[in-house]
């Protein structure tokens, strides 16, 4: 009997290059700003700093390819801080929310409480991923981040500080969420929040067929859409190639037993495309979660004998990304220029993008050794 599932309207995929040496790209050259002398007759003048460690400490983008040294850090210590330096500066500063997600996770879950809509990296601020979108693989069950803000508050371009919500200076609130920080800066948001689990069912399949796997990927998030009770809570993909291990900087998920085998399968095909789920669960629903994963895995196509699951904690599970970190910053790596790429593609396209892209470029010119993400996503959320 034919089955037909609503699929998604588009994929974002993540593309992460990192150099495999250390480039000479964007190095920062000697300050030739200075701050304007009155800046530091302002009430806030004893926290702003103009020594060369906060200057460097705050001269760099995330992606470590523009430098530029500012004449002044500000290190706000309430939202009218940022009013008053904006209506200083009007219109010549562009500053974030400084809470990080990592430290929001941590501060909930003292409550048993957590955020619905995460990025795969918490050492984010909010402000920051707010004025972008927040895309994860919990996006196709709640949207990215900015779909889950109930009211924020808002410096605007001529330093005025406002509340804004869809109900309530709606105009700004559209605006700045996604906004990219053109619109006005994020001090305070507010955020949807539901019971925290307490561990993670985390499984990894392996594809070589990537018809295969997008169809799959599209009817997870489309049966997992409908039944909200028993849905997966994360759906994501990526990209196993033989430029590395399958284990990156990413996660450590695969047992080093298996390592063999998986790069055997690689090497054979040269990209394997990994089907990457997650079903929360606590005391009250652990012995279903099993059940409820057994019955998903029968109308899936991955290649027989490389299905892997691991339990986590929830805490572990969220903050996977940060072991890596700290191993590339052990071996001096986390420093290196690493551009990050984010697109959307219609799921008519999709194909001609493994074709083109992950085939005849990615492939076979060797010229990425970072992680290649598929989020697949649904148009309503």
């Amino acid at each position: 009997m034919a089955v037909n599932y609503s699929v998604p309207a588009y994929f974002i995929l993540i593309l992460l290059f990192i150099s495999r040496i250390r480039s000479t790209v964007g190095k920062s050259k000697p300050s030739t700003n200075f701050p304007p002398p009155n800046l530091l007759t302002l009430d806030f003048s004893e926290r702003i700093r103009t020594d060369p460690l906060a200057i460097e400490s705050a001269s760099s983008d995330y992606g470590n390819i523009v430098h530029e040294n500012p004449a002044a850090v500000l290190h706000p210590s309430s939202p009218q801080d940022i009013v008053s330096l904006i209506k200083f500066a009007y219109n010549n500063s562009d500053v974030g929310g400084e809470q990080l997600w990592i430290d929001v996770l941590k501060a909930t879950m003292e409550h048993g409480l957590a955020p619905v809509a995460w990025t795969d990296y918490l050492y984010l601020t909010v402000g920051g991923t707010l004025s972008n979108a927040g895309i994860s693989g919990q996006s196709f069950r709640y949207g990215p981040q900015i779909s889950n803000v109930y009211e924020m508050d808002v410096v605007t371009g001529k330093g005025e500080l406002v509340t804004c919500s869809p109900h309530k200076n709606s105009e700004l609130f559209y605006a700045v969420l996604g906004g990219l920080g053109q619109f006005g800066i994020i001090t305070r948001a507010r955020i949807a929040i539901e019971p925290a689990p307490k561990r993670v069912k985390w499984v990894r399949m392996l594809y070589s067929d990537f018809s295969a796997f997008t169809k799959d990927q599209e009817r997870l998030i489309a049966i997992n859409g409908r039944r909200q009770s028993s849905a997966l809570d994360y759906v994501e993909g990526s990209l196993l190639m033989n430029q590395g291990p399958p284990n990156n900087w990413r996660s450590s998920f695969f047992p080093s037993s298996d390592i063999p085998r998986i790069m055997s399968l690689v090497t054979q095909h040269g990209i394997i495309y990994c089907l990457e789920v997650a079903k929360y669960y606590d005391d009250s629903t652990q012995h279903s979660v099993p059940k409820e994963l057994e019955q998903m895995y029968k109308g899936l196509s991955f290649i027989s004998g490389f299905k892997l699951e691991k339990d986590v904690s929830f805490m572990d599970f969220l903050d996977r990304v940060r072991n890596g970190e700290l191993k590339l910053q052990s071996q001096g790596l986390w420093d290196v220029p690493h551009p990050w790429l984010n697109l959307f593609l219609p799921k008519s396209r999709i194909s001609d993008f493994n074709s083109g892209v992950f085939q005849d470029i990615v492939l076979k010119r060797n010229i990425t050794t970072g992680p290649v993400l598929i989020y697949p996503m649904n148009r309503n959320k």
